[in-house]
């Protein structure tokens, strides 16, 4: 499936729905870890028709300790908010934030996980739609609701169980900076470090400067130097579920499969039981697996 789609493409999509009758609907996902105003930065400035998509009540349940900071809603709210962002069956549907897709990429994840076959990541954002000199919008955006059926289980999940050895037997990929994964800095979870077995992975090397993925063959080169591997099973996690989602999709660019842990480090540093390795190495100093 294809992943990503440019502004260039879109507007022409836009542009041309009278005449097709392809809909497209617009979903805005202007979050980012410290910054609850994503609401206000949509009202002031979105993509023309786009829907506002509050990460924190709509892409995630309630914060839990067993199952982290953003845990997945039930299939029966995701439902739910789909249908209030105006998607309908047969919908295409292309979400973007003003970070990199960072935070778009929950959106893409979950859509693509419910079982929608055309969900896309607006390459390089809003950043790139301005750019490129395309009109924006304010205010709110009403729509009619959709009527969508979403399924679940699309796109494969591990659990803390299956993270907890996916080192030894797979590929695990951390996708938070690297002060986080070495434990040198946590702001907001209860233990500093890494999954034992993991490898540091930072979303943020997805991205060129201008917020646009890298091409395909330059992921595939940077995956490939991490250890991923066609017949090397690889699963993903960050610190909540979120910016991994973003990785997986990245993945996807380069041709990769890869299973996403939703539960993430807010879920594994909670459980004391959990082993937590601090330190650049995947285990730590004198582990036989090392």
């Amino acid at each position: 499936m294809q992943t990503l789609m440019d502004v260039a493409t879109l507007k022409d999509r836009l542009d041309g729905a009278a005449a097709t009758g392809r809909r497209t609907v617009l979903l805005d996902v202007r979050w980012a870890l410290g910054d609850p105003h994503g609401r206000e930065h949509y009202l002031a400035e979105h993509l023309p028709g786009a829907v506002f998509v509050d990460l924190a009540t709509e892409l995630a349940g309630p914060a839990d300790p067993s199952r982290g900071r953003h845990p997945l809603p039930s299939l029966e709210q995701f439902q739910v908010s789909a249908r209030s962002w105006g998607i309908r069956t047969g919908d295409a549907v292309v979400a973007y934030d003003d970070s990199g897709n960072l935070a778009a990429a929950r959106a893409w994840w979950m859509l693509r996980n419910a079982g929608l076959q055309e969900v896309y990541l607006l390459d390089g954002g809003l950043a790139a739609w301005r750019a490129a000199g395309f009109d924006v919008e304010s205010g709110d955006q009403k729509v009619e609701p959709g009527d969508v059926v979403l399924t679940d289980g699309a796109l494969p999940v591990v659990d803390a169980g299956q993270a907890a050895s996916w080192g030894r037997q797979g590929l695990l990929l951390d996708a938070r900076a690297g002060e986080r994964y070495r434990g040198e800095f946590e702001p907001v979870d209860p233990r500093a470090g890494h999954i034992p077995g993991a490898v540091s992975a930072p979303t943020t090397d997805n991205l060129g400067s201008d917020g646009r993925f890298l091409s395909a063959a330059a992921l595939r080169e940077r995956f490939t130097g991490l250890g991923v591997r066609a017949d090397v099973p690889t699963a993903v996690y960050c610190g909540s579920g979120v910016t991994a989602a973003h990785e997986v999709a990245a993945l996807e660019i380069a041709g990769f499969p890869a299973a996403l842990y939703p539960g993430s480090f807010s879920e594994w540093s909670n459980n004391e039981a959990n082993d937590v390795v601090t330190g650049a190495e995947p285990y730590p100093a004198g582990d036989a697996a090392r």
